[in-house]
């Protein structure tokens, strides 16, 4: 009779306890499962608000205008880069323009910093004409600017080279859709110069 007893016993706490279980432990367990879930959402949107938040509220001095950048600072980080690069064959011979010195690829390579920086400038809120091919040719700027850097820093006058003519290529292009009328200019300069020859 005791192993009856003692049976029917652990039946009813199995019973009593999956009662528990089911009754109040379970709702709690969801009810625990889906604040994690919509806690885990919310921790993975958190940033994108933050950076937005704090994109929205960074302050930039775009007081230059974008032709005052142009002139002043990447007319001539891109001259230096393209009179640095390449060569030159005239009445006296054959010339290379690529430095020769420690010094000259270290003056190369921080103009063609400037060059990626300007890119970013271009970039700025204030500054950007548009979000579609500015940010394009924007971002070709720095990428070009990069690497006239990685060809400096290696000395690689192929690839600095090639960085020049990628350079000319996005300025060329951006100039085009943004500003035909100084590429007409170039040309008319062009024109005179070999007039005046």
């Amino acid at each position: 009779m005791r192993n009856k007893i003692s049976s029917t016993a652990f039946c009813c706490f199995w019973l009593h306890r999956s009662l528990i279980l089911r009754e109040i432990l379970m709702p709690s367990l969801k009810h625990l499962l889906t604040l994690l879930t919509i806690v885990s959402i919310a921790a993975c949107s958190a940033p994108e608000s933050s950076e937005e938040s704090a994109q929205s509220s960074a302050v930039f001095n775009t007081t230059l205008s974008v032709k005052e950048v142009m002139a002043l600072v990447l007319e001539p980080a891109s001259d230096t880069l393209w009179d640095s690069g390449g060569w030159v064959l005239d009445a006296s011979g054959y010339e290379e323009l690529y430095p020769t010195t420690d010094e000259g690829w270290a003056f190369v390579r921080a103009q063609a910093a400037v060059i990626v920086e300007t890119g970013n400038m271009l970039a700025l809120p204030g500054r950007a004409v548009d979000n579609d091919a500015w940010m394009i040719y924007s971002e070709g700027l720095s990428e070009a600017g990069l690497n006239a850097m990685a060809a400096a820093a290696s000395r690689n006058k192929d690839d600095f080279f090639q960085a020049g003519a990628k350079l000319y290529s996005v300025c060329t292009a951006c100039h085009q859709a943004y500003n035909p009328d100084i590429n007409n200019r170039f040309d008319i300069e062009a024109d005179a110069e070999s007039d005046a020859d």
